[in-house]
């Protein structure tokens, strides 16, 4: 969700601004933050008179909150305003207007009663004010970390956040137990010299704070689109045929992945068409217990009891066709003899490319430099009438002979033995 502009996660940076630390792809950016929403209305002009006054502010992270505009000022995505907060004044950057911002509140039940308001742009003091406040932050965090280590608390400083105005600072923790932080507050506040605000997060939205990379390959979930954390259990990895293997099951928070939950209906909805995964099959041969189940191939293996190696696979309309012969009191003929063997096809490779020969020339033939069986043409035909014995020697003493002698007078010609060009070598 970033447009490539080195800021992701920073509430300061502007992608609605075209300046030296912002982006240029203003039309079509607007997503170098986490969280963030695309306006897909903001070429179409409302055919209705009445506009939405709300607009979504964006602050540091995750962070975001509805402010009227009550000024009607000239607000679009990427402006930075300087918005109403408790106490002062806060510094966000506009993150959506128009219509999507009533179907955001609605989704996120937020009340258009005694709302929050927009006092201004935020001039240039605001900004640098915002700016160094900011910069302070991981020094801050650092030294919270320290004072809280200092009185044994068993918590973890996961964030800090300042106001706009340096006026107060937000504290995000996390804790497995209840925490009694006001030796805490006290120490913060005599170190830090603002207001002190805790505030206790989860370990999941720890990780939508801080972000990253998952073991897929992209952004986190949590930190990009996923609000609602559900609840994830180990029953939807074994619904799914995986292993229950908590370092490939659990994500950055230590939590297990959200992702479990996606494709988890879908399982269910298939599972529902196999027998009972314990379902038995009294055969001839003995009780075969089932082994293992394929979801996508509609598929279950069963072994013998006795010799639970070998696996046979069968199908699931078999298997319920079996069950029920059971039921009725007959046993099933052996496994062997009920499978069903796959004839292997062999699949071919339109593109080449897992081919490891397919840069070598094909059909080529390493003697073809080499003439076999091609008649001498100084060569006569012998008399047939000779003997089979005696053809033989007499060709071995004519090849024995020396090459400058003349053939003897009433005698055929003597033969030359042909030399045959020396084998080419294409893979040297």
């Amino acid at each position: 969700m970033s447009c490539g502009c080195k800021t992701s996660g920073d509430s300061s940076h502007s992608c609605g601004t075209k300046s030296a630390s912002g982006c240029e792809n203003v039309n079509t950016c607007g997503n170098s933050y986490k969280l963030s929403v695309f306006d897909w209305l903001s070429n179409i002009n409302n055919p209705s008179e009445s506009k939405c006054d709300f607009v979504e502010v964006r602050f540091k992270n995750d962070r975001k909150c509805f402010f009227k505009n009550v000024n009607n000022l000239p607000l679009h995505i990427g402006s930075v305003v300087t918005v109403e907060s408790s106490p002062g004044h806060d510094i966000g950057v506009v993150s959506l207007t128009g219509e999507l911002v009533g179907i955001q509140m609605k989704k996120k039940f937020a009340s258009e009663d005694n709302p929050l308001k927009i006092y201004r742009l935020a001039n240039q003091k605001d900004i640098e004010v915002w700016q160094e406040s900011r910069a302070k932050e991981e020094s801050v965090k650092i030294l919270a970390r320290k004072i809280a280590y200092s009185l044994n608390l068993s918590m973890k400083i996961t964030d800090v956040e300042y106001q706009g105005d340096g006026g107060k600072i937000t504290f995000y923790y996390t804790s497995e137990t209840r925490v009694d932080f006001r030796q805490l507050i006290k120490e913060y506040a005599s170190a830090f010299r603002t207001k002190i605000d805790m505030k206790q997060i989860g370990f999941r939205q720890e990780a939508a704070k801080v972000g990253g990379i998952g073991s897929c390959g992209r952004e986190l979930c949590c930190s990009t689109w996923l609000t609602d954390f559900r609840s994830v259990n180990t029953n939807a990895a074994r619904y799914q045929q995986l292993s229950i293997n908590p370092q490939k099951l659990a994500g950055q928070c230590g939590k297990l992945k959200c992702c479990l939950n996606y494709e988890l209906d879908s399982y269910l909805d298939a599972l529902s068409d196999f027998p009972p995964s314990n379902a038995t099959l009294d055969t001839e041969k003995g009780r075969a217990f089932c082994i293992k189940i394929d979801v996508f191939k509609k598929k279950m293996w069963f072994a013998y009891v006795e010799r639970s190696m070998a696996w046979y696979d069968l199908d699931v309309a078999d298997v319920k066709k079996l069950i029920a012969q059971n039921k009725k009191g007959e046993k099933t003929p052996p496994l062997e003899d009920l499978q069903k063997h796959d004839v292997a096809v062999k699949s071919v490779d339109l593109i080449q490319e897992s081919s490891v020969d397919r840069f070598e020339r094909k059909n080529r033939n390493p003697n073809q430099n080499r003439k076999k069986g091609k008649p001498n043409p100084n060569q006569k035909p012998e008399n047939r009438s000779q003997p089979k014995s005696a053809a033989p020697r007499k060709q071995n003493s004519e090849r024995n002979a020396p090459k400058g002698e003349q053939p003897q007078a009433g005698g055929q010609p003597k033969k030359f033995k042909k030399k045959f060009q020396p084998k080419r070598d294409d893979r040297a």
